[in-house]
């Protein structure tokens, strides 16, 4: 629908609100996801600071504030259609097309107050105020009309087919302006030799004043702000175009590039629209400088498909402009804050990489509806390791076309980014853009020792990270990383080399262990990393039981047992979850050792394991056994393979 000129106590106070708002600094667009899915019209009302959207489809009027937040929902408007706001902003009428009737709604407190039936399936969809009537269109294709509501009646009247002879393909699109009394516009919309229609409403029944057609299948209307002319979004055209009311002659047209879909006037008679958009270049189109000047463009949504409804509004006192964008399953609500100034866009082009300590060069173009002149300054920064924060580079001019370019010479390496900023002015927004550059950086040496090698269970190792020449930076981090999921990597010393370029901490070697040095770089020379792997053997002992004695035997220890006595064999190992170790147990015969069973036994949590090798039965057999940790038979991958001493015994009567 349009925004309505409000009475002079609200005017004065829309205007006093606008004065306070404009000492203000601007705030920034707003835009955010409004549960709206079908939106029919939408109304501003600016004594509440609020909009009205009408959701047919879900049957609601949504309720929010000039930021979109919602305030609350009408529920129980089955296919609410149009919306129309009283002069004075106090009343919300609103067009319920699935219940025959038109409803009034208290903006102060949000509810209902009255409930105007139109008749059985007359289906009202569009309303006006005006001269103290609620005007509407009603009615479905053919079988359509012009009716009133008499608000001034002790008992509001409705009263039917007020067309004045005119025979409607489709319920009349109707516009109406206190500043123009008498008179009511009536749009035949959905047919191709619909006329526009203006009514003389002076003695409270409608007369054809002047009619003419104009191309039918008009998608929106707004008035004028003195209610002395409309402008029409229409199919077919690349333009919109105003007409005089009084004898409906064109007046101008204001050009887009695409089929226009919405239009909405602002107090002060800039014109903003809407169009289909099909190439994506442009959606929202604000004729700030009137029709002869080209109009500031915004691209809000980047979805092809027709509008939501009566989809886009100013704010009561001119300044914002609300408008609503939809894809097939999300509605945004865009509140923009400047929708006069044309749109400045900024390209930074920097090369991708480039030489530390060598010229670059950086171009790009800062272009808009209505064209920079050359010379418009746009500040440099530049952001590197150097200087975090940015350091300014100055100010470089804007050159003929919206072309720039500047040199720079980067000091340091790594990513370089050269922001551009150009600040906007009374007729167009503020932009920034960036883009990086990757400066290369010399390659550090950095080592890191005991790779590959293999220690004892518990030994401390002393691993020495070296780092050669840097510029700034001589801090190192050592990582260790335990084999095994249940030992996280986590560091175990930072700090700065010593005067010869190491960097030491000693590690506990249980477990197989990757350790990692890590140097993070600097302004000239490039990061790096280098891994080491250390391996851990387990702690494994073998311990034999029920032997009665001790001896020698050559050189080698023998533990001696009665042929009948079974030995026990008990394993202690390094435990880890679901840790085995492996027995094997050899027979001495004839001056050779032969393999007698190799068997895999389960570790308790202990890390024990004890196992009954049983007895020989006639003296004089000798064997011997030995426990080992072979590395992911074992049931795990934690250790190197570790293999424990030989336990020897004889059997004797």
């Amino acid at each position: 629908m349009r925004i309505r000129t409000l009475p002079t106590a609200t005017a004065l106070a829309v205007l006093f609100s606008s004065a306070v708002l404009t000492a203000a600094p601007a705030s920034a667009d707003t835009t955010r996801p409004i549960a709206v899915s079908d939106a029919d019209d939408t109304v501003v009302d600016g004594l509440h600071q609020r909009l009205y959207f009408s959701d047919r489809s879900q049957g609601k009027i949504v309720v929010t504030d000039y930021t979109g937040k919602v305030v609350t929902t009408l529920a129980g408007l089955p296919q609410v259609r149009d919306l129309e706001l009283s002069p004075d902003s106090g009343t919300l009428y609103a067009a319920v097309y699935g219940a025959d009737k038109i409803v009034a709604i208290d903006t102060a407190t949000l509810t209902r107050t009255a409930e105007y039936p139109t008749g059985d399936k007359t289906i009202p969809s569009r309303l006006a105020y005006a001269d103290g009537k609620l005007w509407f269109g009603y009615g479905d294709q053919w079988d359509s009309g012009l009716g009133s509501v008499d608000l001034t009646a002790e008992t509001p009247t409705v009263t039917l087919d007020l067309a004045a002879g005119h025979d409607f393909a489709s319920p009349p699109e109707l516009y109406a302006d206190p500043d123009n009394p008498g008179t009511l516009l009536a749009l035949d919309a959905h047919i191709s030799s619909a006329p526009i229609i203006v009514y003389d409403i002076s003695s409270g029944t409608p007369a054809i004043r002047v009619s003419a057609e104009k191309g039918g299948f008009y998608k929106d209307a707004a008035l004028t702000p003195d209610g002395q002319n409309v402008v029409v979004a229409g199919p077919g055209k690349r333009a919109l175009t105003e007409y005089r009311l009084s004898d409906l002659e064109q007046v101008r047209t204001y050009p887009v590039p695409d089929e226009p879909e919405t239009v909405s006037i602002a107090p002060d008679g800039t014109v903003a629209a809407t169009v289909l958009d099909t190439d994506d270049r442009g959606d929202t189109y604000v004729f700030s400088g009137g029709s002869d000047k080209p109009a500031s463009v915004r691209n809000l949504s980047h979805q092809w498909m027709p509008w939501l409804g009566h989809s886009m509004n100013w704010s009561a006192d001119g300044g914002k402009l609300f408008v609503l964008t939809g894809s097939y399953d999300t509605t945004q609500f865009h509140a923009i804050d400047d929708p006069r100034k044309y749109v400045a866009t900024l390209k930074v082009d920097a090369p991708t990489t480039a030489a530390r300590a060598k010229p670059l060069t950086v171009k790009g173009s800062l272009t808009a509806g209505l064209a920079l002149p050359a010379g418009t300054p746009l500040t440099v920064t530049r952001t590197d390791m150097e200087s975090p924060n940015g350091k300014s580079l100055g100010t470089k001019p804007l050159g003929a076309g919206g072309k720039f370019s500047f040199a720079d010479t980067p000091p340091a390496g790594s990513k370089v980014t050269y922001k551009v900023t150009y600040a906007g002015d009374a007729t167009h927004t503020s932009a920034t853009a960036s883009d990086t550059v990757d400066v290369s950086r010399a390659t550090p040496t950095l080592t890191l020792n005991n790779n590959g090698k293999v220690y004892d269970y518990g030994k401390g190792v002393a691993f020495t990270a070296h780092l050669g020449t840097t510029y700034k930076n001589r801090t190192v981090e050592i990582w260790s990383d335990p084999f095994g999921a249940d030992k996280p990597k986590k560091l175990v010393k930072t700090g700065k080399v010593n005067s010869s370029g190491n960097l030491s901490v000693t590690l506990a070697m249980t477990r197989d262990t990757a350790v990692t040095a890590v140097f993070k770089g600097d302004a000239r020379y490039a990061s790096k990393s280098v891994k080491s792997t250390a391996y851990a053997r387990v702690k494994v002992s073998t311990a034999l039981s029920k032997h009665y004695k001790t001896g020698k035997i050559g050189s080698t220890t023998y533990y001696y047992f009665h042929r009948n006595t079974d030995v026990i064999s008990t394993t202690t190992m390094s435990y880890y979850k679901g840790r085995k170790q492996r027995l094997e147990l050899q027979v001495y015969y004839q001056g050779k050792w032969y393999n007698g069973a190799t068997e895999y036994f389960k570790l308790g949590t202990n890390g024990k394991s004890a196992v009954n090798l049983g007895h020989s039965g006639k003296s004089g057999t000798r064997a011997r056994v030995r426990s080992s940790y072979i590395d992911s038979a074992s049931g795990d991958t934690v250790n190197s393979t570790t293999h424990g001493g030989w336990k020897y015994f004889i059997f004797t009567s």
